[in-house]
C-alpha cells in the first residue's frame, strides 16, 4: 500500500523558478532551483559510490560569490509514476528525484523542523 504523503496529487513546474508540490495529504511544497540543485540525490552528489560528495552550493549565499549564470532547469521528465529527472542548465543531469525524496527534503518551516 502507498503512503499519501510521498504521493503528489498535483506538481507545478516553472524552470527559472522551481518545483511546487500539492501532496495527497494536503501538504505543499515549495523547492527553488537553488535548493533543489544543492539537494542532487545523484551518486555523484551523494558520494554514494565511496567517493567525497560532489554538492553543489547554488543556494550558499557565499559573501562574494563568483559570476555563474543564472540557475535554471533546461528540461524536466517524468521517471515512471515515482520520480523527476532534472536536465540543468549547469550541465548536470543525473540525479532522480524521487518522490519520497522531495517529501524528505520539504523546505517548509514544518518538515524543516521535524528533521531537527
Amino acid at each position: 500500500m502507498s503512503n499519501p504523503s510521498n504521493e503528489p496529487e498535483h506538481i507545478a513546474i516553472s524552470k527559472s523558478k522551481g518545483i511546487k508540490i500539492d501532496w495527497k495529504d494536503d501538504h505543499h511544497s515549495e523547492y527553488g532551483v537553488a535548493y533543489l540543485r544543492d539537494e542532487c540525490p545523484c551518486a555523484t552528489c551523494t558520494g554514494a559510490h565511496g567517493t567525497p560528495p560532489q554538492k553543489s552550493n547554488y543556494g550558499g549565499g557565499e559573501l562574494f560569490p563568483m559570476y555563474k549564470p543564472k540557475l535554471r532547469m533546461n528540461e524536466v521528465e517524468a521517471v515512471g509514476s515515482y520520480a523527476i529527472r532534472i536536465d540543468w542548465s549547469d550541465g548536470h543531469n543525473t540525479g532522480i528525484y524521487s518522490f519520497d525524496h522531495f517529501r524528505r527534503i520539504c523546505p517548509c518551516d514544518v518538515c524543516r523542523a521535524a528533521r531537527g
